[in-house]
């Protein structure tokens, strides 16, 4: 408990020490797979939700069908966010794959039509954890990016404001080795409505480093290295995340990427806050952190509340000392909570 306190003690000092006018430019607030905290993640409903709260961008994640259309998944494996399952007539597709080194047993995009994807319906990634959401279970289909853009311009449209893109490429080393490569399909939907300049409110992120490099020779867009507490990129399996977090690490990254995306985890530790965000921005790079969420199982012990009914946290003072660390950019299931914890720490 002790050191608790004293982690608590420093986040406020932290937090205190921030300049006012830093802490009035709020970071950029991104929607992860929409309000997906309140709905079925990647989910037409669910990026609309986060529109109405307030979200700055919208996170689509985004593998492919058979016949090369972008789709929004979580991970190209579906049978626990549809109801595949359920359905007879696809019982024979479901199968082992080895995917970035871990085998994966299940229902996959790449083994489905757009056509056939069509006849499923979307579900609650997270039923335990999220038991309200499993009401809007079977409702939604699985949307295209197209879809996905359509809406933003509807809502754009609506509301008079500029709704940004945060597409994830999932899994693109795989996805190209299958003869499925993401980058002309996500080029060229993106250049149809419209988004091309690196003033446009788009980033292309991946956890992989090739196709960002590839990218960055075929587009301005900007672009976010994804970077996890453990592991390492997929396509370069002997590198690790710890060292592209180095000094060298970052300007290494700046050379093709406009910012990382690097989990809670690095920002705030058992210790206290890192360093990270400082390292970064020296290095010219922004920092989009993720994800935050209200769940006690998603927080750092110091914000849990083990005794809350929900099984919810303090989820207003995570964000808040997340901001605090300066980044640029927060991921969040919950926009509108978010939002309101930013605009408490500015009013």
């Amino acid at each position: 408990m002790i050191g608790r306190g004293l982690l608590r003690i420093g986040l406020i000092l932290l937090m205190s020490l921030i300049p006012l006018q830093t802490l009035r430019a709020e970071p950029i607030l991104i929607a992860h797979r929409g309000a997906s905290g309140e709905r079925p993640e990647h989910t037409l409903a669910s990026y609309e939700r986060a529109i109405d709260q307030g979200a700055d961008y919208i996170e689509p994640d985004l593998v492919l069908t058979r016949d090369g259309v972008l789709v929004a998944r979580h991970e190209n494996e579906i049978g626990g966010t549809t109801d595949v399952a359920d359905h007879p007539e696809f019982a024979d597709r479901k199968t082992t794959k080895t995917i970035d080194g871990i085998e994966m047993v299940g229902w996959f995009t790449e083994d489905f039509t757009l056509a056939e994807l069509r006849t499923l319906r979307a579900r609650e990634r997270l039923p335990d954890l999220r038991p309200a959401n499993k009401r809007f279970n079977d409702l939604y289909l699985i949307p295209t990016f197209e879809e996905i853009l359509k809406l933003v311009r509807a809502k754009e449209a609506e509301t008079g404001r500029r709704i940004g893109i945060y597409p994830e490429t999932k899994h693109p080393g795989y996805f190209a080795k299958i003869g499925l490569p993401h980058q002309a399909a996500l080029l060229d939907m993106l250049s149809r409505y419209g988004y091309g300049n690196a003033d446009d409110p788009v980033f292309i992120q991946s956890f992989e480093v090739g196709n960002l490099k590839a990218l960055r020779a075929a587009t301005r867009l900007r672009l976010i290295q994804l970077v996890d507490a453990e592991g390492g990129p997929a396509d370069l399996p002997g590198t690790s995340y710890a060292d592209m977090l180095t000094v060298q690490g970052l300007a290494d990254i700046a050379s093709y990427a406009y910012g990382i995306g690097p989990s809670a985890a690095l920002l705030i530790t058992p210790e206290g806050p890192s360093a990270l965000v400082g390292r970064a921005h020296d290095a010219g790079l922004q920092v989009h952190v993720w994800t935050l969420r209200m769940e006690n199982s998603f927080l750092p012990a110091l914000f849990q509340r083990p005794d809350d009914p929900q099984g919810r946290g303090d989820f207003a003072g995570f964000v808040q000392a997340i901001a605090a660390t300066g980044v640029d950019g927060i991921f969040s299931d919950f926009p509108g909570q978010a939002r309101a914890a930013l605009s408490a720490t500015n009013p």
